[in-house]
C-alpha cells in the first residue's frame, strides 16, 4: 500500500464511523420521543382533512374529475418530508449549544462527514414520518398494488436529502432557533405552496406556471403524483418521471455540495 493510501484509509474509516454515528443518533432520538411519533402522523392528517374538506367544494381542474383530498394527498406527503427536514436539522443548533458539535469537530472525522451524517440522519427521519403518513394512502384513493413504490421512494429520498442539506446549511450559519425558523419558513413554505401541492398551474397562468417549473420541490410533488396515481396523474408536470428524478438528483447533489462547503469554511462549533 502506498503512503497516500495508508493515510487515506484511516481517514475514510473515521469519516464513515462519524456518518454512521450521527445518522443513528438522529433516528434514535426520533424513536425515543413518543410525542414526535404522534405529531408525525397527527399533524399532517388534520391538515390534509381540514384543508382538503374545506377546498373540496371549490376545486376544479381539466380532465377526469378528481376529488381535492386525492389531489392534495401527494402534496401533504411532501409537506411531511419538508417539515421533518426543518425540525430535525434544528438539532445542529441545539448540539452546538450543548457542546456536542464541538466534540465532533475536535475528532478525527472531516467536516464533510459531519455534514453528510446530519443530512442522512435528518433525511431518514423525514422518510420515516412520510412512511407513517402513507399508511393512509388507500383513504386517498391510492391502490397499493398499482402504486409505483420504487419511484415514490426515489423521489422522496432525493427530496429529503436536498431539504435536509439546505436545513443543515441554514442551521450551521444561524446561531439561534428563532432566526433559523424565520429563514426556513420564508424559504420552504412559499416554495411548497407554489409546487403544485395545493393547486395546479395551467397555461392560463403563465407566470405561476413558470415559477412552478423553476421550483425543484414541484418535481418532487410531480413524481409523487405519478408514483401514487399513475404516469399521467392529474396535476403532474409535463414530461416524465425520469425527468422529475433527474431534476431532483441535481437538486440533492447541489444542496449536499453547498452543505459540505459551508461546513468546511465556517466554524460551526463557535
Amino acid at each position: 500500500m502506498t503512503p497516500s493510501r495508508q493515510v487515506l484509509a484511516p481517514r475514510f474509516a473515521f469519516d464513515l464511523a462519524a456518518v454512521r454515528v450521527l445518522w443513528r443518533r438522529d433516528l434514535v432520538r426520533f424513536f425515543r420521543q413518543p410525542s414526535r411519533l404522534v405529531g408525525a402522523l397527527g399533524q399532517p392528517v388534520i391538515f390534509w382533512l381540514v384543508i382538503g374538506s374545506g377546498m373540496g367544494a371549490t376545486f376544479r381542474m381539466a380532465g377526469p374529475p378528481v376529488g381535492y383530498l386525492q389531489y392534495f394527498y401527494p402534496g401533504v406527503v411532501l409537506m411531511v418530508v419538508l417539515f421533518a427536514a426543518i425540525f430535525t436539522t434544528l438539532s445542529v443548533i441545539e448540539d452546538r449549544h450543548a457542546g456536542f458539535l464541538q466534540a465532533v469537530l475536535a475528532g478525527p472525522a472531516s467536516r464533510g462527514a459531519l455534514a453528510a451524517g446530519k443530512v442522512l440522519g435528518s433525511a431518514s427521519v423525514a422518510l420515516t414520518q412520510a412512511a407513517l403518513f402513507l399508511v393512509l394512502a388507500p383513504v386517498a384513493g391510492v391502490s397499493p398494488a398499482g402504486a409505483n413504490w420504487l419511484l415514490l421512494l426515489a423521489s422522496l429520498s432525493l427530496a429529503a436529502v436536498a431539504l435536509a442539506a439546505i436545513g443543515f446549511t441554514v442551521a450551521w450559519v444561524v446561531d439561534n432557533v428563532q432566526g433559523y425558523h424565520a429563514i426556513q419558513m420564508t424559504l420552504f413554505v412559499p416554495a411548497w405552496i407554489v409546487s403544485g401541492a395545493m393547486f395546479p398551474a395551467g397555461p392560463e397562468r403563465p407566470v405561476l406556471e413558470g415559477i412552478m417549473r423553476a421550483n425543484p420541490i414541484a418535481y418532487a410533488v410531480s413524481a409523487a403524483r405519478r408514483a401514487l396515481f399513475g404516469p399521467h396523474a392529474p396535476g403532474a408536470l409535463p414530461g416524465s418521471a425520469g425527468r422529475d428524478l433527474a431534476v431532483l438528483a441535481v437538486f440533492a447533489a447541489a444542496s449536499l455540495a453547498v452543505a459540505a462547503t459551508v461546513a468546511r469554511r465556517r466554524g460551526g462549533g463557535r
